[in-house]
């Protein structure tokens, strides 16, 4: 039995983290209807990596057209975005997907946990699952490694804005839940890597993302890199 869900992965020089995240999608109890990794022309073997798993691929770029791309490619009733350096617990699909119909969800998204153990990862990604739940109801985020949402909402608002260059995904989700209905899944949190944090210092992103939501908040959408923030920089050294 597979599951009535396209799951779509943008990528970009991806071959040491898609391996893990495919692999996991693959040992899922119940699997996905299709895996679409939406690639920006990787010159690694992250294209080759995706076709030995059976993987869709279709042209990728940064993460809102990579998203839309592949979007326009699925064939399901619910999209499921992931990013390419997550990894999926046994059960992942199967109990979350009951829950958001249980829940009669629209868009949904999951909190989040490091896949690390030091302390410090611990208490920055606790402190923004705390922020998350807190802001819901008035400044909702949704975390852009995990998004499932219905086809029908992500048409209707006609996607990711691609001339956004940050906070994509909140803007996104502030658009869907004006026709759709929100929540954060309880089944699981989303063990995400800690690359970015390790390569450019935790203290750089911590103040980097506080930069982005007082923006956010005072300014409004970000259509410019004022933080000089980096895609696609997780190559081999």
């Amino acid at each position: 039995m597979k599951l009535p869900v396209s799951i779509i992965i943008p990528t970009f020089n991806e071959e040491r983290s898609l391996p893990q995240l495919l692999t996991s999608l693959h040992n899922q109890s119940l699997s996905a209807a299709e895996i679409i990794v939406a690639d920006a022309f990787s010159i690694d073997n992250t294209r080759k990596i995706a076709r030995s798993f059976g993987c869709k691929i279709v042209e990728g770029g940064l993460p809102a057209k990579a998203r839309n791309n592949g979007a326009k490619h699925a064939n399901s009733p619910i999209l499921l975005f992931l990013d390419a350096d997550v990894t999926l617990p046994h059960y992942f699909l199967e109990e979350t997907m009951r829950e958001m119909a249980d829940r009669r969800l629209d868009i949904a998204s999951c909190f989040l946990t490091p896949r690390s153990n030091l302390t410090i990862d611990k208490f920055l990604h606790q402190f923004a699952n705390q922020y998350m739940k807190i802001t819901q109801k008035f400044h909702p985020h949704l975390p852009g490694c995990c998004i499932f949402v219905k086809k029908n909402t992500h048409l209707a608002i006609k996607g990711f804005d691609k001339s956004l260059l940050l906070a994509e995904d909140h803007d996104y989700l502030k658009r869907a839940k004006k026709i759709s209905r929100f929540g954060y899944l309880k089944s699981y949190k989303v063990p995400v890597s800690v690359r970015r944090l390790s390569k450019e210092g935790r203290l750089k992103i911590a103040l980097q993302y506080i930069g982005i939501e007082l923006h956010l908040i005072f300014i409004g959408q970000i259509r410019n890199n004022i933080f000089n923030y980096k895609f696609g920089h997780f190559t081999k050294d």
